[in-house]
C-alpha cells in the first residue's frame, strides 16, 4: 500500500492501516503483540549481563570491574546509536526498518555468544545497543498510529509491556540459563527471541509509510524548547529511578539484612511494579497527559524519601520496592508521548533521542548515587539523591506546562481610533 503527500485517496481510507486507528482490534493488538516481543528480547540482553558478569569475568580473564564496562558501553551506544539509526532509515517505511533493526539486533547477540575475547564482546554489546532507541522510538510511532488518539499512551505502554515482562521473566531466567549452560548460551537464547520478534513484525505488522519530512525537517522538531523539556523531563526523572536501583542489593543486603539470595525475588518484585506502573501510566496519559505526569513524578520523588527510612526494615522494604517500580515506570508512556506531541510532523527522531535520554538519565543517576555512596553517607543516600533527580523533574514539567498555557499572540493588536470630538 502506497500513500502519498497531501490527502490520502478514498482507496486508502479503507486500508487496514487506517481501521487500526480507530480502535483495539484483534489484528492492531497482535501488531502491538509482535512489537512487545521485540521490546522483550532487547530489554532481556540490555539488564541480563548483570547477572552474569562474574562468569564473563572469569571465562574472559577480567576483572568484575573491567566486565561492568559491558554496561556503560550498552548505555553509551544506545545514546549515540538512537538517532543516527533512525536518522539513516529515515526514508525507510516504518515496518522495515524494525525489521532491520531487529536483525541488527539478532547479529550483536550472535557476536556476543562467539566471542572468544573482551574486546569482540564489547563489540557485540555495541552492536545490539544500536538498534535499542530507534526500535522503541520508530516503535512508539508505530504503535501509535495502529489505535486511535485518545489510546495512543496506553499502545505504546502495550510496546513496553515487553520491556517490563522482561525484567520480571526475562533477566532472571536468562541468568539462570547462563549460571547453568554457559553465559553463551543466554545470548544465543537471546538471539532466538530477536528471530521470533522479526518473524512476528514481518507476519503481523502492517506496512507503515516512511517519514515524509527531510533529514532537515526531522533535526528543525529540536528548535522546539517544549521537546527539549520534555527531554530534560525524561532524562532527570530516569536518573532519579537509576540512582536508587542501582544500589539496591547493597541497600538490601547492608542495609535491610536480606541474604544474597533474596535479592533475585526482590528484582522479581520490581519488576513487578514496573508492569503496574506501566499499564497504570498510560491509561493516566491517555485521559490527561500533563497533570499525569505531575502526579507520577511527585509520587516517584515521595517514594524514594520513604525508601530512606523503608529501606532500614525487611517487612516495610518490600512494599516500597514494588511501590518504587510502579512509580518509576509509570512515567513512560506518559514521557514518551509528551516528546512526540512537541515534535508533531517530525516525531520518530525526537521519539528515539527521548530514549536516549532514559540511557542518559541511567547513567547520570548510577554516577550520582555512587558519588554519595563514596562520600561516606551510607546506602541509602541514593535515595535522596533519585528525590532531589525526581523533583528536578517534575520541576521542568511544571514548567513545560506553564508554556502550554501562555497565550499564544497570533499578530499585532488591533489599533483603536478614537472618535475627534
Amino acid at each position: 500500500m502506497e500513500e502519498h503527500r497531501g490527502l490520502p485517496s478514498a482507496t486508502a481510507m479503507h486500508t487496514p492501516e487506517r481501521r487500526y486507528r480507530s480502535s483495539y482490534n484483534a489484528y492492531g493488538t497482535l501488531a502491538l503483540l509482535a512489537l512487545a516481543i521485540g521490546a522483550f528480547g532487547i530489554g532481556t540482553t540490555e539488564f541480563v549481563i548483570v547477572g552474569l558478569l562474574p562468569d564473563i569475568a572469569t571465562d574472559l580473564a577480567v576483572t568484575i570491574p573491567t566486565a561492568g564496562l559491558l554496561i556503560s558501553g550498552y548505555a553509551l551506544s544506545v545514546v549515540i546509536g538512537a538517532p543516527l539509526m533512525t536518522l539513516a532509515g529515515s526514508r525507510l517505511p516504518r515496518k522495515t526498518m524494525l525489521v532491520g533493526l531487529m536483525s541488527v539486533f539478532i547479529l550483536g547477540n550472535v557476536l556476543c555468544a562467539v566471542a572468544g575475547n573482551y574486546p569482540l564482546l564489547m563489540a557485540g554489546r555495541a552492536v545490539t545497543a544500536l538498534c535499542h532507541g530507534a526500535f522503541f522510538g520508530i516503535g512508539s510511532v508505530v504503535a501509535a498510529n495502529l489505535v486511535a488518539p485518545a489510546k495512543r499512551a496506553s499502545a505504546i505502554a502495550l510496546m513496553f509491556t515487553g520491556l517490563t515482562i522482561a525484567n520480571v521473566l526475562g533477566v532472571p531466567m536468562g541468568t539462570a540459563l547462563g549460571q547453568h549452560f554457559g553465559w553463551r548460551s543466554t545470548f544465543w537464547a537471546v538471539a532466538g527471541i530477536g528471530v521470533l520478534g522479526v518473524i512476528g513484525l514481518i507476519t503481523m505488522v502492517p506496512r507503515q509509510p516512511p517519514e515524509t519530512v527531510s533529514v532537515r525537517g526531522e533535526l528543525a522538531v529540536f528548535r522546539r524548547p517544549q521537546v527539549w523539556l520534555a527531554l530534560l523531563m525524561t532524562t532527570l526523572g530516569f536518573a532519579g529511578v537509576f540512582a536508587s536501583f542501582t544500589y539496591i542489593a547493597p541497600m538490601m543486603t547492608g542495609v535491610a539484612g536480606f541474604s544474597s539470595g533474596s535479592v533475585t525475588w526482590l528484582l522479581i518484585v520490581f519488576g513487578a511494579g514496573l508492569c503496574l506502573g506501566n499499564v497504570v501510566g498510560g491509561k493516566a496519559a491517555d485521559r490527561n497527559l500533563m497533570p499525569s505526569l505531575y502526579v507520577i513524578l511527585g509520587l516517584l520523588a515521595a517514594v524514594l524519601l520513604l525508601f530512606t527510612w523503608t529501606a532500614h526494615s525487611r517487612l516495610l522494604s518490600v512494599p516500597t520496592i514494588l511501590l518504587f517500580g510502579a512509580a518509576g515506570f509509570a512515567t513512560v508512556p506518559a514521557l514518551q508521548m509528551r516528546v512526540m506531541d512537541k515534535a508533531a510532523g517530525a516525531p520518530a527522531l525526537a521519539s528515539a533521542a527521548n530514549i536516549a535520554g532514559f540511557n542518559l538519565g541511567n547513567a547520570i543517576g548510577a554516577w550520582l548515587g555512587g558519588l554519595a555512596i563514596d562520600a561516606g553517607l551510607g546506602y541509602t543516600a541514593p535515595n535522596w539523591v533519585g528525590a532531589g533527580l525526581a523533583l528536578a523533574g517534575l520541576g521542568a514539567a511544571v514548567f513545560s506546562g506553564a508554556l502550554d498555557r501562555r497565550p499564544v499572540l497570533t499578530g499585532p493588536p488591533e489599533r483603536v481610533v478614537l472618535p475627534v470630538e
